[in-house]
């Protein structure tokens, strides 16, 4: 048996481990597009502020690692699958054939249709080589524009901020996180950013970027002109699927999969950020990029493409946590709310704590918080089991910082309000 997997990152690296594990004979290869070891993204921030140095980023640190667990990897794009063949076609011209195959490609930034985003001094963060272009234009005192106030680029904001950048953040949305955060959490994120010494302009867009002598003239939508050393775009990414064409294997928003990650064609799989996966809280079938659905991806990919393994994908849980120069924010699965759904806030705007929980019946089914990270492990727990809340339900209405005692309460199977008991 020979497993093939295209892309390197967490749910490849992830999957390649989970068939050694299950199946000790067969070969398997990895093939990554980047002359770097297979390495995470999300270590890029700590390697700009230099808390590590490119080894860090490694998803294994042994240099012998995928060696002695007699793991194949090839550094090399592949161009196209041919799903009758059975085989993969790499940009050299070599091919590759597959018993079964595993497609982890990922994501890549997305750029918005402006003039001069092409330009030298303007960079993404998303490879080791970014990383290594930005730290050269980033020093102290450097004049730095980030579009993009996502996850991503909160991100790189943390990091940029403690490299001593002057530093101004430009989002299009009316706040910082908006596909984590609602406006009341967002707004207080770019609030905190502002008081240490960030500008952030949401409503705002980056119309162009010009060369001006040796810097960047970045032009906003106010009419506004601002000088740049460096522009780092964070607007977006999107899942690598375009060599897919013409290949067979179904694509929508992502690669489309069933509950057992298997594509549209036959012995083969998708996993993480090029996946349409389940969603725990939707049941729907979504994009969700972020790494610990990749890795989940990864592992439940490699069971199913084992022999005489099953196992069914219930969705992954759409969380998110988030430090953004020391304010903790987290979102947790239908954090926007259900129809027909409540929901209740508490917030000390002054403390920079917020939270918002959302209920479908006496079932927590989301939740945005801020400031507040003694709660994260309840409201994912409370969350990933449906457990019904009882009359704890409205003394959350009440008061929703009583999480901590209804979880204990329903978890104990007590949700008539009495207190759990403990046998002697």
């Amino acid at each position: 048996m020979r497993h093939l997997i295209i892309g390197a990152g967490p749910a490849g690296v992830v999957a390649a481990e989970t068939l050694r594990q299950l199946d000790s004979s067969s070969d398997i290869l990895l093939i990554g597009d980047e002359s770097e070891p297979p390495y995470s993204r999300m270590a890029i921030p700590y390697l700009l502020r230099g808390r590590i140095g490119e080894e860090g980023t490694y998803l294994r640190k042994s240099a012998r690692y995928f060696e002695e667990r007699r793991i194949e990897i090839l550094q090399e794009r592949v161009s196209t699958i041919s799903t009758d063949n059975r085989s993969v076609r790499l940009e050299s011209g070599n091919v590759e054939a597959y018993d079964r195959l595993l497609i982890a490609t990922g994501s890549s930034p997305t750029s918005p249709p402006i003039d001069g985003v092409d330009l030298p001094g303007v960079h993404s963060c998303w490879t080791l080589e970014d990383a290594r272009s930005i730290a050269a234009r980033s020093s102290s005192g450097s004049k730095v524009v980030l579009m993009g106030a996502g996850f991503i680029g909160c991100i790189i904001l943390e990091a940029l901020a403690s490299c001593g950048v002057d530093l101004t953040v430009v989002e299009l949305e009316n706040r910082m996180v908006p596909r984590m955060m609602n406006q009341v959490s967002g707004g207080l994120i770019k609030s905190w950013c502002e008081r240490r010494g960030v500008t952030v302009l949401t409503d705002t867009r980056v119309e162009g970027i010009a060369s001006k002598d040796s810097q960047l003239m970045v032009s906003l939508s106010e009419g506004e002109e601002i000088l740049a050393d460096l522009v780092i775009n964070a607007t977006g990414v999107r899942p690598n699927t375009s060599f897919l064409e013409k290949s067979g294997i179904e694509v929508d928003h992502g690669i489309l999969v069933d509950q057992n990650l298997r594509t549209t064609c036959k012995d083969i799989f998708a996993a993480g950020d090029v996946c349409q996966g389940r969603d725990f809280s939707t049941g729907d079938y979504t994009v969700q990029a972020i790494q610990p659905t990749a890795v989940e991806h990864g592992k439940v990919a490699a069971s199913n493409m084992t022999d005489g393994q099953e196992v069914i994908h219930r969705g992954c849980l759409n969380m998110n946590i988030l430090d953004t120069m020391g304010l903790v924010s987290t979102s947790f699965g239908a954090w926007e709310g259900i129809d027909g759904g409540q929901s209740v806030e508490c917030s000390d705007l002054a403390r920079f704590r917020y939270l918002d929980l959302q209920f479908d019946g006496d079932v927590l089914v989301g939740a945005n918080a801020l400031g507040l990270t003694e709660h994260i492990g309840v409201i994912r727990g409370l969350i990933q089991t449906r457990l019904r809340l009882g009359v704890w339900k409205e003394r959350l209405m009440d008061n929703p910082l009583q999480l901590m005692e209804a979880y204990v309460a329903v978890a104990h199977g007590v949700s008539d309000g009495r207190k759990p008991t403990t046998s002697s």
